[in-house]
């Protein structure tokens, strides 16, 4: 009798080990796949967003040069007219991640800055000059970075940054959601990361 009670108990034992070894295995398994969805969501992501633009400057461009002290002036000026297309961009393919299966954590440590690319098509108007004071390659060269950098400056104060910053969240909501929905955790600049609003506050 204690014989086969004693096998009963093993028998049970061994059960109980095996079911909970099957279960360890399943729950390894799911989190596994649950990983590869994830890291297969990011490279979804990993693509070039690009958000385009048209600007027009206009530029007055003016020198002068003393002659025989302040008596004389030499004096030339030009009406510049730039149209430029921009463009802001994120390669989403630099992002820097790091997946902790233990915690089920998915942690960005890296998003690309922006690359914001100018391409300004110039035409001179009015283009006057003194004899002693002519236009030269480096007036061309100070016209064109002036303005360049106004263009900048236009760029970075338009609606053009902030919508493709709009992208670039719609984008990483996608990795938002997918964990929330697996129970796992985003962080981003050590932070945990609840909803797109404060996904996005955090890339501003």
């Amino acid at each position: 009798m204690k014989k086969v009670l004693f096998g009963a108990v093993i028998a049970l034992a061994a059960v109980l080990i095996f079911r909970s070894c099957a279960d360890e295995r399943e729950k390894q398994s799911l989190l596994e796949e649950n990983s590869m969805l994830i890291q297969q969501e990011l490279k979804n992501v990993s693509k070039l967003i690009v958000t385009e633009g048209h600007f027009v400057e206009v530029y007055n461009y003016k020198d002068s040069r003393e002659l025989f002290g302040s008596m004389l002036t030499a004096d030339k000026k030009a009406l510049v007219v730039v149209n430029a297309e921009a463009t802001v961009a994120y390669d989403l393919s630099q992002i820097q991640y790091q997946v902790d299966e233990a915690t089920k954590t998915i942690t960005i440590t890296n998003i690309p800055e922006p690359e914001i690319k100018i391409n300004p098509d110039f035409e001179y108007y009015d283009v006057t000059a003194d004899y002693f004071n002519p236009f030269g390659a480096q007036d061309y060269n100070n016209i064109k970075k002036n303005v360049s950098a106004s263009l900048l400056k236009k760029v970075e104060a338009s609606s053009l940054r902030s919508n493709a910053e709009n992208r670039l969240v719609s984008e990483l909501s996608r990795i938002l959601v997918l964990t929330h929905s697996m129970g796992w955790t985003l962080v981003f600049d050590g932070t945990v990361v609840q909803n797109m609003e404060e996904l996005d506050l955090f890339l501003d």
